[in-house]
């Protein structure tokens, strides 16, 4: 194999990336015990060997063009993955560590994932975690994320998909707005309630209800003075409120539905359903702190599995 990396490329890769990190020469330069002409001088040279600009410089900032923060990303797995790799043959992987960066949606983000994360980090005190809490599909190589929860995934040969659940649908309402608009009987009588309608973050559209009629899937699109986008949840707060009706997941609204403060409508007609998928991308070498989380993940997948079919 033909050597394609010195001493000092490395190092300025390694400077090039506490520049982009801490968003500075000069607060790279604290932080790597250097001169900020150092620093300057290692990303003139990368500038050089790659021959584009990786940061505009201003007298009182500097900051990623759109070819650094691709070549910052790409750089920054690559050099956790050398690290990585250290600890692993000087034996010291043992206990897991470093960053974790997830990528999950709202609903599933604050009824799956969060409550989870201080029994894993109980588990693996060394692994850090930053959660990204957003319906929004991440690009993994230019924001740096480690892996992603998503619903509907789409096929992608780049990525590897774990199937984490099919998360039960329901419609549901306040007693309150029930007493007042009548409970609907059929799926045709929705079109005589306010049906709180979530707006797609990619696209705008509005999400079909989705309904088991004679052992047929049905969808339904109905109408309402009322729609949400970007956060699942507003809908459940706005249906909390009387609003009128809304299909969430029915683990978002176990409590509410324990309780009484929402009634399910419709139960003729549930069955259907949403999948949710752990997507990560797909490579040789899955860190340890990925593969600890994956395997956390899937034994939660299996408790749930044990728990509904025992109940």
């Amino acid at each position: 194999m033909q050597r394609q990396f010195g001493d000092i490329l490395l190092g300025s890769i390694e400077l090039f990336c506490l520049a982009a990190e801490t968003g500075g020469f000069t607060s790279a330069a604290l932080a790597a015990g250097v001169t900020p002409a150092a620093v300057s001088r290692s990303i003139s040279r990368l500038e050089k060997r790659l021959g584009l600009r990786l940061f505009v410089r201003t007298t009182r900032s500097v900051r990623l063009t759109d070819a650094g923060r691709s070549y910052f990303a790409q750089c920054r797995q690559a050099l956790a993955q050398l690290a990585e790799a250290e600890r692993e043959v000087m034996g010291q992987q043992a206990q897991p560590s470093g960053t974790l960066r997830i990528s999950v949606p709202t609903t599933y983000g604050h009824h799956r994932i969060l409550p989870m994360l201080p029994a894993f980090r109980e588990r693996y005190p060394d692994i850090r975690l930053h959660v990204h809490l957003s319906n929004r599909n991440i690009d993994f190589v230019e924001e740096g994320y480690d892996m992603a929860v998503r619903v509907r995934a789409q096929p992608d040969s780049t990525l590897i998909a774990r199937h984490l659940e099919d998360a039960a649908l329901v419609v549901v309402a306040t007693r309150k707005y029930l007493k007042a608009a009548g409970t609907p009987r059929t799926l045709d009588d929705l079109a005589a309630h306010e049906c709180i309608q979530f707006e797609l973050p990619s696209s705008g559209r509005r999400i079909s209800w989705l309904f088991k009629e004679d052992d047929k899937d049905r969808e339904v699109l109905a109408d309402s003075a009322y729609s949400c986008s970007d956060d699942v949840l507003g809908g459940v707060t706005l249906a909390k409120s009387g609003a009128g009706l809304f299909q969430t997941y029915r683990f978002v609204v176990e409590k509410e539905l324990a309780d009484g403060s929402l009634v399910e409508v419709l139960k003729p007609f549930a069955g259907r359903s949403r999948p949710y998928t752990l997507l990560y991308p797909d490579g040789r070498h899955v860190p340890l702190r990925m593969r600890v989380f994956i395997d956390f993940l899937m034994a939660q997948r299996a408790a749930r599995s044990t728990e509904n079919h025992s109940g």
